[in-house]
């Protein structure tokens, strides 16, 4: 059958573009594909206009030939329907049947199906058939990655489009100018922009509106301001957006400033707005503000019906540190989202309430209501605030349960869960099986292997990452340095500290503090203070770290001239100052300075001592030979002493051993229970020294049985970038043979210079001949010799040990200090210890602290 000519003009004159295309295939269709017109053709659409979809497809799937429209019909539906598996059903029935499998209308409708319903990347398949794109469907891709990622591939689709000579219109400039937003591409937005001006539609209040969002997001406020600036019309989009970009910066005045310029301007500020505006009020604590934009929420109505400014006004609450308010409005909230419930429980956590944000994420997942990845990241850091590990697991078991398992976010709270509750073993094996891991899972189990004691593993797999390709960002050195410090492992600290400079680190205050206090427990405070200088900008945590360097070197002088200057500069201390302070008179015998400091606490300033404070006050009366009056001090505290108060006053009598208090100060931690081995070695070497060896195994005997372990001796020193460790009698090392026949020579040389074994400090029932044979292989006296073996004569040698240097050790290491002229540094777990040509060396000027500290009393 021929159409006339005539009739065939007439038609084209009188469709529309989609029916053209049609009638155009139909009239160069041949003749028996269009006289074989299916019969189920018209059935099927009626379907689809009545909603029964899945009838449609059924009846398609019995039947091989079907005309163009009725494919369009279809996919139509599974666009409006979203339904993904009837779409498909229908591109596979295309594929297998149809001559239209290559048709352009066909691709289109298939690109779209796919792109409503979620399958970008299938879509892109798809789309990428077609011949010659039109704009339209370009904006279409370039949207859908720009919503769900990856939005690099949002960049590369428009890149591709300029190439293929197609030009963007108003609509494609927002949607490529969000996938900018959302990787904070900067350059990129900024090409695009000038793209936008090219074309003549920067002014367009919809690409306008799009670059303010942009610029916000890639933290270039001023570039927002400038565009909203030259907008010739504003609506309430623009107005939210950059109120919003304010919101972001924390910048709470020009929030307050454009909110009230835009009712100015005629223009009543949207639930959007209010969403947008209120964060920053809970940051700036601006509860009076925050309770006016509820008021006007409530005279609007949007408190009603709107859940996400119901949501923003419970968070704002909550910041504002007034969670019964956020319980207030929660309770009367009468829709709810998993965000809402999200909020709620993070809220909880915020203000310290932990067993109220678990008792809310119960609640919420018992009402049918499934958590968010957020909820159950809230939920485990609720967990790790407990330290409540079989309370971590069920919510972690729970979280694979639901499916996200895979989620990044919730894995790398799972890691910080684990070493919070100080399962440190799980959490290593958990970051091995992860799937996925970025720079913060590294952060994590780093941070984690450095405060469960296990700072070689966290060098390990900083090593790792690297290797990995994973950048470390500042999180992660802040979490390294550390380790270094731990293990006094200054080479590998240096190392990192070169690495900090490179990547432009240097500016970060925390960062500077975590190099002080690695430095200072590497030995070199002269180089830890040369940074404090340094510092630009310095906080508390940066005085504090400082003071303690020098405290745990014992020099006492500098520390409280440092405590000085930092009065000088209006910096108000904090109860940590304190601590570090008054350790430093503990190490360096300055009872009056103490004294004085513990006064001049809580009167000038007004910090009530908390227990830290009394320990060390303890320790400092202690360790002076004042046992009675250390005793006197714990009887008059205001609370109840715990463990670790006792465990101070054992300790100076294991030192002055006074039999008689330290007694009866072991009764007292039996009643109160033991916290770990070290009290129970204490106990157990007052009775050894006292040669009341029965008295002494029974405690031993008590230790095992309830579960306690002693920790061996352990001394380690780092040569080149490795780390040597040995224990008390070691001959694993591959140097052992030279290690022991030095230490010998070493021996003989300093006896003749007057040194003899101290076999007091061998609390063991043996033979005076074994004593002396057990102190000459200290862990410390083998390090020290592996040492001397392996660095240049003269120089400097550092030693960490994990227990107190005995007293004999630190007897032997000051001839050993002048017979081989070197300077030796010992790091014990209490603080360090410096000889040089057979002295100890401490710089103490009591007068000049004695004025210091009295100065400001004054």
């Amino acid at each position: 059958m021929m159409i006339p000519k005539s009739v065939l003009v007439e038609g084209i004159g009188n469709c529309t573009s989609d029916r053209l295309v049609r009638l155009l295939h139909f009239a160069i269709s041949p003749a028996h594909h269009r006289m074989s017109k299916p019969t189920n053709s018209d059935a099927m659409k009626d379907l689809c206009g009545d909603r029964e979809l899945k009838k449609a497809v059924e009846k398609l799937q019995s039947t091989h030939q079907v005309e163009m429209d009725t494919y369009t019909k279809l996919l139509e539906a599974c666009i409006n329907l979203k339904s993904l598996s009837d779409g498909r059903k229908i591109h596979d029935h295309i594929i297998k049947f149809s001559q239209f499998k290559n048709a352009f209308f066909v691709l289109e409708k298939l690109t779209c199906m796919y792109v409503a319903c979620g399958e970008i990347e299938m879509g892109q398949k798809v789309f990428d058939q077609i011949p010659r794109a039109n704009v339209f469907l370009w904006n279409l891709m370039i949207r859908g990655y720009a919503w769900s990622g990856p939005f690099d591939q949002a960049l590369v689709l428009y890149g591709r489009m300029i190439y293929n000579g197609v030009s963007p219109n108003k609509f494609t400039f927002p949607f490529v100018l969000k996938a900018c937003s959302g990787l904070s591409a900067f350059e990129d937005g900024k090409k695009i922009h000038d793209d936008a001006v090219r074309a003549g539609l920067d002014s367009d209040v919809f690409v306008a509106t799009a670059l303010i969002d942009m610029y916000s997001k890639c933290g270039c406020l001023d570039s927002a301001y400038q565009v909203f600036e030259k907008m010739s019309q504003r609506d309430v989009v623009a107005w939210n957006s950059m109120a919003a970009g304010c919101a972001l910066h924390g910048l709470y005045d020009d929030v307050v400033c454009l909110v009230l310029e835009m009712q100015q301007a005629g223009l009543k500020p949207n639930s959007s707005t209010l969403v947008s505006v209120l964060p920053v009020f809970g940051e700036a604590s601006a509860l009076r503000q925050g309770k006016s934009i509820h008021s006007y929420c409530v005279r609007r109505c949007f408190h009603l019906a709107d859940v996400l400014v119901n949501t923003a006004l419970l968070h704002m609450y909550a910041k504002c540190d007034c969670l019964n308010y956020s319980w207030r409005l929660f309770a009367t909230m009468a829709a709810k989202n998993e965000v809402t419930w999200s909020a709620m429980v993070a809220s909880c956590i915020r203000s310290g309430h932990m067993k109220e944000a678990l008792e809310l994420f119960d609640q919420m997942v018992m009402e049918g209501n499934k958590p968010t990845a957020v909820t159950i990241t809230s939920a485990l850091r609720a967990c790790a605030g407990l330290t409540d590990f079989d309370r971590g697991q069920q919510v972690h078991g729970y979280s694979v349960k639901v499916g996200f398992e895979s989620d990044i976010t919730t894995a790398n709270s799972v890691l910080s869960m684990y070493s919070k509750c100080a399962v440190i073993d799980d959490a290593i094996k958990f970051f091995h099986i992860m799937p996925n891991k970025d720079s913060v899972s590294f952060s994590a189990i780093i941070s984690g292997c450095v405060q469960n004691g296990n700072a070689n593993e966290a060098l390990h797999i900083f090593s790792n990452m690297q290797l990995e390709g994973v950048e470390p960002d500042t999180a992660t050195m802040v979490g390294v340095l550390p380790a270094c410090a731990q293990l006094s492992a200054i080479k590998h600290g240096q190392c990192n500290h070169g690495y900090i400079v490179t990547r432009g680190f240097s500016w970060d205050i925390s960062i500077n503090n975590a190099l002080i206090d690695m430095y200072s427990k590497c030995g070199n405070v002269e180089f830890a203070r040369e940074l404090f200088n340094r510092m630009s900008n310095k906080d508390i945590v940066s005085w504090n770290s400082m003071i303690s360097g020098y405290g745990i070197h014992g020099r006492g002088e500098e520390a409280l001239t440092l405590f000085s200057d930092m009065l000088l500069v209006n910096l108000e201390p904090d109860e940590v100052t304190f601590i570090c302070l008054l350790s430093t008179c503990s190490h360096c015998g300055l009872i009056n300075e103490g004294r004085q400091l513990f006064e001049l606490m809580q009167q000038r300033f007004g910090i009530t001592p908390r227990m830290e404070h009394y320990i060390c006050m303890v320790d400092l009366l202690g360790r002076g030979g004042l046992l009675s009056e250390a005793y006197n001090f714990i009887k008059s505290m205001p609370f109840r002493p715990d463990v670790r108060v006792w465990g101070a006053l054992l300790g100076a009598c294991r030192i002055h051993k006074n039999d008689e208090i330290g007694e009866e100060v072991s009764k007292i931690i039996h009643q109160l229970g033991p916290e770990g081995t070290g009290n129970f070695v204490l106990i157990s070497n007052i009775y050894s020294a006292a040669r009341r060896w029965k008295d002494a195994a029974n405690i031993r005997i008590m230790q095992k049985d309830m579960g306690f372990r002693k920790s061996p001796g352990c001394s380690w020193i780092e040569i080149g970038n490795t780390i040597h460790a040995f224990v008390g009698g070691d001959q694993s090392h591959p140097q052992s043979a030279q290690i022991y026949e030095l230490l010998e020579e070493l021996l003989g040389k300093i006896k003749k210079l007057g040194y003899q074994p101290d076999t007091s400090f061998v609390l063991q029932d043996v033979e005076e001949e074994e004593k002396e044979h057990i102190l000459r292989h200290h862990s410390e006296k083998l390090a020290l010799a592996f040492g001397i073996l392996n660095f240049d004569p003269g120089k400097s040698i550092c030693i960490t040990k994990n227990l107190r240097v005995c007293g004999d050790c630190h007897s032997a290491i000051k001839f050993f200090s002048k017979i081989t002229e070197r300077t030796i540094i010992v790091r014990d777990a209490i603080r360090f210890h410096h000889f040089k040509d057979g002295i100890k060396a401490i710089k103490n000027s009591h007068s000049r602290l004695w004025l210091v500290v009295h100065g400001q009393m004054n």
